[in-house]
């Protein structure tokens, strides 16, 4: 089994040898562009052979690249494309499902690229020296940089041999408010196959707004992440926004990109903070995340002038929230979670599980109604008269991942192996998926023997 990690280099570059890089990522950028509108052209092409043999010659001759800088902006190319025709059927399939009634427009104009990122491939475009030099290949030919970086990437990179390391290909970036270039390496690594065995202890995660996630193991150990500052800080930037926008001004206009990035910055953070804490409260854990799809649609409510501004608030907060940015950082850095750079990656594994009622069903009894949350808010009341339970509702939704995913983990252990998603293939797989949650309660008094 394998896995893959980035390296981030940073190049110490002299002026001369600073403007050559920054003239090779322009020109890349505008092959780019260049086999973009190629391909719309010519019926949103995304075969990149096709787009090779039509391009090839051109970005040879009009921008000046090396062959195999052609060869790598038809496969960018092409890459882009197919994942829009993917997006594409997607989107159909949602909209037949009703889940959505928006078309995708992204196929409606060529796509443009704005980042000048450039893509090296190793032996071709770069190659490592001795001494932590790395050679990279520029239109004024080959440029021999020294490097400094993360100093246990940095040993990967020297000592693969030894660590089982494999160098992949590359992406010079550059920092522009900082005026700096960085070599971003892909590494993969080998890591041992995962088994039941080393996987013993099980946790459950619910995502949210008010509180971004809430986790908690089956020996009811619990981590809370409120959301209550993060949500007020989006809230600051969409009054901004609103306003600057009012203005319809230049400058209005490049101060709205500043904000962009500034809440952009901030999920990034608070996402990766959530999920280091995570992986390192539960290590070598099976670790039970909800499958959330459509999760923008279902989360609405009323649209345009129908919505009251408490309607249309709580809209924005979902619509703008990263929830699978979220999944996917708790995903890297259980997969990625260092126990030692001297031995081989160790980590947990995620499991997606069904979140059919997670937060309306009593973990206790199983009743389930969505009168169980009162005004649809964090308290969790059970209204069977027999089992008056009180809980915060997100606990509940958690208590209910922890324990699909146990029998996910049991499935694992009795087939040899793990469904890493559920089966939502079809209603029937649904139908008897559910049947198994239901046969199966948590109770309070005898989740430390699960």
């Amino acid at each position: 089994m394998h896995t893959g990690i980035t390296a981030k280099l940073k190049l110490q570059t002299t002026p001369t040898q600073f403007r050559a890089l920054r003239a090779t990522q322009l020109a890349y950028r505008d092959a780019l562009n260049y086999v973009s509108r190629y391909a719309f052209a010519h019926g949103k092409m995304s075969n990149t052979v096709g787009l090779q043999d039509g391009t090839y010659h051109d970005i040879r001759s009009h921008f000046g690249l090396p062959a195999q800088m052609a060869c790598s902006a038809p496969r960018q190319v092409g890459a882009t494309y197919k994942t829009l025709w993917t997006k594409v059927k997607t989107n159909a399939a949602a909209r037949a499902a009703g889940h959505t009634k928006k078309r995708y427009r992204g196929r409606d104009q060529a796509p443009t690229y704005v980042s000048p990122t450039l893509t090296y491939q190793l032996g071709h475009d770069y190659g490592f020296k001795t001494g932590q030099r790395v050679s990279i290949l520029t239109l004024a030919g080959r440029l021999i940089l020294p490097y400094t970086g993360y100093t246990p990437h940095v040993a990967l990179i020297h000592q693969r041999e030894q660590h089982g390391a494999r160098i992949g290909a590359a992406k010079l970036w550059y920092d522009k408010p900082h005026k700096q270039f960085y070599l971003l390496v892909s590494l993969e690594l080998a890591v041992a196959d995962p088994t039941p065995e080393a996987h013993q202890r099980i946790i459950g995660v619910d995502v949210g707004q008010r509180y971004l996630a809430v986790a908690t193991d089956t020996q009811d150990h619990t981590q809370y992440f409120p959301g209550k500052e993060v949500r007020a800080i989006a809230d600051h930037y969409a009054r901004l926004r609103k306003r600057l926008q009012r203005k319809d001004t230049r400058a209005a206009t490049r101060r709205l990109v500043v904000i962009a990035g500034r809440e952009r910055r901030l999920k990034h953070e608070r996402n990766h903070l959530i999920s280091r804490r995570l992986v390192d409260a539960y290590p070598h854990s099976l670790i039970g995340l909800e499958e959330l799809p459509h999760i923008r649609e279902r989360t609405k409510r009323k649209h345009g002038k129908r919505a009251s501004v408490k309607q249309r608030k709580a809209n924005r907060h979902a619509s703008q929230w990263a929830f699978a940015e979220l999944h996917g950082y708790v995903a890297y850095k259980a997969l990625h979670g260092y126990v030692a750079y001297k031995a081989l990656l160790a980590g947990s594994m995620i499991v997606k599980v069904d979140p059919y009622q997670t937060s309306q069903a009593c973990p206790r009894c199983g009743y389930t109604a969505e009168h169980n949350r009162p005004d649809k808010g964090l308290l969790f009341l059970c209204q069977r008269a027999e089992c008056p339970l009180v809980l915060h509702a997100d606990l509940v939704g958690a208590r209910h991942v922890a324990l699909r995913t146990v029998l996910a983990r049991q499935d694992w252990v009795s087939t040899g192996v793990l469904s890493e998603r559920p089966d939502m293939s079809d209603e029937e797989a649904k139908a008897a998926q559910r049947r198994r949650y239901a046969e199966v309660r948590w109770s309070l008094d005898t989740s430390s023997r699960l």
